[in-house]
């Protein structure tokens, strides 16, 4: 399930795979919680805050995200160390000089995703809409056309006499 979230949102900023798809723990139903699925439950985007963590210095990065993190408060994830963890996880992201962050202008918003979808989604719908149109215009024409061709020309047939009656 990892593998296919991370291959499906990689194309968004790859720089940040280590750290996103690096789990936290467990959260209470023996569940691997990673680093991009906390921050999404506290409504965080997570390249974005990736991309904010990179630019801090580590302590300030380290402190922010053990805030996150305790902001989770539920199952085992409240007794763990948040402190620990964050600095475990800060040390996976890469370093800033390393690459080139994406502005906000340049990431893949949600809004942008759901646009897409919807957009697809309307794609999708017209298409069907117009192939029942095709279906159907097609369906009433195809009556008439086999109604004239079974039909005999007047011009070529005869008509048959009647055999002749034996008891007449």
């Amino acid at each position: 399930m990892v593998e296919m979230m991370r291959s499906s949102f990689s194309v968004l900023a790859p720089e940040f795979d280590n750290f996103l798809f690096a789990s936290i723990g467990d959260d209470g139903n023996d569940t691997p919680l990673s680093v991009l699925s906390a921050l999404a439950r506290l409504n965080i985007d997570p390249w974005l805050e990736a991309a904010e963590l990179t630019r801090l210095p580590q302590e300030t990065a380290t402190q922010r995200l053990a805030s996150s993190i305790t902001a989770l408060h539920h199952g085992p994830l409240a007794n763990l160390e948040h402190g620990m963890i964050a600095a475990r996880l800060i040390a996976l992201l890469p370093r800033q000089a390393s690459f080139k962050i994406a502005s906000h202008e340049t990431l893949l918003d949600v809004g942008d995703v759901t646009k897409l979808r919807a957009g697809m989604f309307m794609y999708v719908v017209l298409i069907a809409f117009m192939s029942i149109a095709q279906w159907l215009v097609a369906s009433r024409q195809t009556p008439a056309q086999v109604a004239d061709a079974n039909a005999p020309a007047s011009s070529t047939v005869s008509p048959q006499a009647p055999p002749p009656n034996s008891s007449q």
